[in-house]
């Protein structure tokens, strides 16, 4: 008699999206604060510090209109 195999999860893989890194957020046309955080973004990118550019594209996401 042989044993099932032994199951470590019981749940299904997690399917991850195949964009990585995420397109940038877009600024809102005519806002100001957005277009502080594009700025801040570039100067992050520019600078290679992908945190400070997560971040902003989470701020501008998130940001009301």
């Amino acid at each position: 008699m042989t044993t099932p195999p032994r199951r470590t999860s019981a749940a299904d893989p997690i399917r991850l999206s195949d964009v990585f890194p995420p397109a940038d957020a877009a600024p809102a046309p005519g806002c100001g604060r957005c277009a502080e955080l594009a700025a801040d973004r570039a100067a992050a990118r520019g600078k290679g510090d992908w945190s400070a550019v997560s971040d902003a594209n989470v701020l501008i996401r998130r940001h009301p209109h």
